[in-house]
């Protein structure tokens, strides 16, 4: 557990100055300053893949049944995914977004949660199907951040250019229609995902006869996140609305998402409670 803790404590701080080095090049440019940015977010995500397999070895198995294991695997992704935009033209105030979001995840269960917090060891008939609806889950809300982010920085531009305040950060950033695009693909790519993560998770409680755990508050935030993007999606192919409504119903949905995952420690469903 002592390598596990300094493991984590060298990858959070390369993350804040990977952040931080982003971030001085946001403000301003800074070729430097990203290029030590993203070389100091490859350690990160180098550092988080030895910590997984640590877990890996102390676990004898996959490490994805505690809420610490799901948020170190969320912050790893997130980090995977900025490293991919980071060899993309104008990706600079995405990979800020996306590392503020994996940096507070990390932080969070730094000081929040530890490895043997509330496994779901009660769910055992079922673990392989859990084990698929954790994964697909993740991945689920690792695309659902990046469209969000994408759906931020849409209204962000749309501001700025609405008021006519140009500036260099404004040249940077993508052109509307792109983030829309890019926020829409994401979102696309989420929801089938977090659906099918629903399905299983559906099928383990019949399959372990805990036929009272649909009726949890749980149950009904995430069926609500769903039908919000389920609605983002059908009024996007329709055209039936502007490309801002479109984005804030993407941070509505992805909203219900953060409160979905907040409802754990009060709800039933998963076991994390205690």
């Amino acid at each position: 557990m002592q390598l596990l803790n300094g493991i984590y404590d060298a990858a959070l701080l390369l993350y804040a100055l990977s952040l931080l080095f982003v971030f001085s090049d946001c403000l301003k440019r800074n070729p430097g300053g990203k290029r030590l940015g993203t070389g100091l977010l490859v350690v990160v995500g180098i550092f988080q893949a030895a910590g997984l397999a640590v877990r890996f070895s102390q676990e004898q198995g996959l490490p994805i049944f505690t809420p610490y294991d799901f948020l170190f695997w969320f912050s790893f992704i997130i980090v995977l995914t900025s490293l991919a935009v980071a060899y993309t033209r104008g990706g600079e105030f995405t990979i800020l977004l996306l590392s503020m979001a994996g940096f507070s995840v990390f932080l969070l269960n730094r000081v929040w949660l530890t490895a043997e917090d509330h496994t779901l060891q009660s769910w055992s008939a079922v673990h392989g199907w859990l084990a698929m609806h954790i994964i697909l889950a993740n991945l689920s809300f690792a695309a659902l951040t990046l469209g969000t982010v994408f759906a931020i920085m849409y209204l962000f531009l749309h501001t700025r250019l609405k008021h006519k305040k140009w500036d260099d950060r404004i040249r940077r950033l993508p052109s509307l229609e792109t983030m829309d695009k890019y926020s829409y693909t994401a979102i696309l790519a989420g929801v089938p995902l977090l659906l099918a993560s629903l399905v299983l998770a559906g099928m383990s409680i019949v399959a372990e006869g805990r036929t009272p755990l649909f009726q949890d508050t749980k149950v009904l935030t995430t069926l609500i996140g769903l039908a919000v993007y389920i609605a983002y999606i059908f009024l996007k192919r329709s055209a039936r609305r502007s490309g801002t409504s479109m984005a804030r119903w993407a941070i509505a949905g992805y909203g219900f998402i953060i409160l979905n995952f907040l409802l754990n420690s009060w709800s039933e469903f998963h076991g994390w409670g205690g």
